[in-house]
């Protein structure tokens, strides 16, 4: 048991990034940025203005790419006790971990939480390898 316990806890000490698997790969962040389109008050994000956003804010911030996909977000809402669903996009990008990424990060999620009056953008991040 205590061999367990010693193995635990020096593989949770070891560096996420420790070694990519394939040579091409390097270590870099990969973040998930979460967009409802529901507007405060009523209204929603339409298709024209995601898109002016994308091309605006995102695609001048991430010039070498990122991924857009559809989401269904869903939470309970503290007052009612209902479960509430709302339409998102789902924006994925990978990037070397600098303060500068961290920067266009907080940016875009700034801009589009401005914007489309929303009471927050979600960002998730973790390091990754990755090969483009």
């Amino acid at each position: 048991m205590k061999a367990l316990a010693l193995l635990l806890a020096v593989l949770a000490c070891a560096p996420a990034d420790a070694k990519c698997l394939l040579a091409s790969q390097k270590p870099m962040t990969e973040a998930q940025l979460f967009f409802g389109r529901d507007i405060p008050g009523g209204g929603a994000v339409s298709d024209d203005d995601w898109s002016k956003f994308v091309s605006d804010v995102v695609a001048v911030e991430f010039p070498g790419g990122f991924t857009v996909t559809d989401g269904d977000g869903a939470w309970r809402d503290a007052k009612t006790g209902a479960a509430v669903h709302e339409k998102s996009k789902i924006v994925l990008v990978d990037g070397r971990a600098t303060p500068d990424f961290a920067k266009k990060l907080r940016h875009v999620a700034e801009t589009y939480r401005t914007r489309f009056r929303q009471d927050s953008v979600g960002v998730v991040t973790r390091p990754v390898c990755a090969a483009f």
